[in-house]
Parts: C-alpha cells; structure tokens; sequence
C-alpha cells in the first residue's frame, strides 16, 4: 500500500474546506494556490471526493467546494479510499486464488499481512479532520 500524491493533495484539500467549516465554500483557483497543488489535479481529486460525499460541490460563478460533512466524521482512511480505492497491502490479502505461493491464503506471510493492514486501516480511521483543522498546517 502506498499513499500516493493524489491522496496527499487530497488531505491537502479536505483540511482546507475543514478549516472553513461546513457550508462555507472556496473556489477552485483559491485550493489550488493555497495547496499548491496544479489546478487540472485538483479538478480531478475534488471530483472523486465530491462522488464519496465528502465534499459538496456548487456550480457557476460564485461557485466553489465546501465539506459535506462535520470533519470529525472524516477520517484519512475515507479520504485514501475515495481516491485509490480500497486500502490493501497485498493482493493475496483480498484474493486468496492470487497468491503467488498457492497458498490460497494460508500462510504465515498472509496472516502477517493481514495484520499489518487491519493495523494500517485502524490507525487510518484514528485521525479525522477535526482533530487536524487544529493544528497549523
């Protein structure tokens, strides 16, 4: 499992609308100067968390991005998995016929694995927005 950059900016922009606060919006061009992210990137990251309803969008010229939802509902797992999808460390973990080994998923290396991502999802689910907004960033 890798967090990649999408997910990174992504933090990026659900902390900024946290720090808003619910129904206050900002628009497009202000994320991306403020989280010096590339403005096409965020378009595209803000559509997928607009999707997993973590982020409202409102169209037209006073239109913009707000968070959908109070930010202690919202975790770093929702946002990783909004972006990349399901958090897996391993194929075999999700797929026992695609271990590489033919094990089927009954190995010592499989039950590690599949610790270390219940670990990984726990800690993930631990830290939500709120807790962030806080902090200077």
């Amino acid at each position: 499992m890798n967090i990649n950059q999408e997910s990174d900016y992504a933090f990026r922009i659900v902390l900024m609308l946290s720090k808003e606060g619910l129904d206050n919006k900002i628009d497009a061009k202000s994320l991306s100067e403020k989280g010096n992210i590339p403005l096409r990137f965020l378009l595209k990251l803000t559509r997928k968390l607009t999707q997993s309803g973590i982020v409202k969008s409102y169209r037209g010229v006073n239109g913009g991005y707000s968070i959908s939802r109070d930010p202690k509902n919202i975790t770093m797992k929702d946002v990783v998995e909004a972006i990349q999808g399901p958090i897996i460390v391993t194929r075999c973990v999700y797929d026992t016929k695609a271990c590489s080994a033919n094990k089927s998923g009954h190995c010592s290396i499989h039950k590690a694995l599949c610790n270390i991502q219940s670990k990984m999802i726990a800690e993930l689910e631990s830290v939500n927005f709120a807790e962030l907004k806080n902090d200077p960033w």
